[in-house]
């Protein structure tokens, strides 16, 4: 692979980055690899309710949460330690110590949580993946569902939100084929009277809503056995 001078020098500063947030994520007492985060997450997970998000990106959208409900344990999992590092250290600075940030894919998620331990989760924004060649790819779809329904407790619930009107279909489409029961649902979350922390944005969040787009928004539990 060829690169022009600028393009060469934009990718070597993106790699040293990348490599010093992984450095940082290891150091971050928060931040956890799978295999050190399966040692220790009974531990932690029997602090309180968990709230966890799966695709979580920098889980800023989570630090939020945590901040918001200091009695519950939230949990971030994304493959992607650099972006994990964001939410990580956004945590710390602000002495947030009720959220973890767990570094797995999505796969093996039934290591990250015991079965039956997550109360809530969250998705939001996840990559659209608008070729329809790619839907399995969707994490609405039914082999995500199915491992969501393992982890989910008995109460449990899955908050989705999206700003695609197509990957909101789909996913209201693959939950009803799945037998999945829909409790909540709005095209329009900051327009709607549903519960304020659901509308918690970030900046992320807030460049689609200064953009015009409506926020979809949807809650739903899994069939019961």
């Amino acid at each position: 692979m060829t690169f022009t001078k600028t393009g060469a020098d934009d990718f070597v500063i993106t790699r040293r980055r990348k490599k010093y947030r992984f450095t940082r994520f290891n150091e971050l007492a928060n931040c956890f690899h799978l295999d050190e985060w399966e040692k220790v997450h009974q531990k932690y997970l029997s602090n309180g309710s968990v709230v966890a998000e799966i695709g979580a990106g920098s889980a800023l959208f989570l630090v939020e949460q945590a901040k918001l409900f200091p009695d519950k344990v939230f949990v971030a999992v994304d493959i992607k330690s650099d972006r994990l590092y964001r939410g990580g250290r956004a945590a710390d600075e602000a002495d947030i110590y009720n959220i973890y940030f767990v570094r797995s894919d999505i796969a093996r998620l039934s290591e990250v949580f015991p079965v039956h331990s997550v109360d809530e989760l969250w998705l939001t924004f996840s990559d659209p993946y608008p070729r329809n060649s790619d839907r399995r790819h969707r994490l609405t779809h039914e082999r995500f569902l199915k491992l969501y329904e393992k982890v989910l407790s008995a109460d449990g619930v899955l908050h989705f939100k999206t700003d695609s009107d197509g990957l909101f279909d789909f996913s209201l489409d693959s939950l009803r084929q799945s037998h999945w029961a829909i409790t909540e649902q709005t095209r329009d979350l900051h327009g709607s009277d549903l519960a304020e922390n659901y509308k918690v944005m970030t900046s992320y969040e807030e460049r689609f809503v200064s953009e015009g787009l409506k926020i979809k928004f949807l809650s739903a539990v899994p069939p019961k056995k």
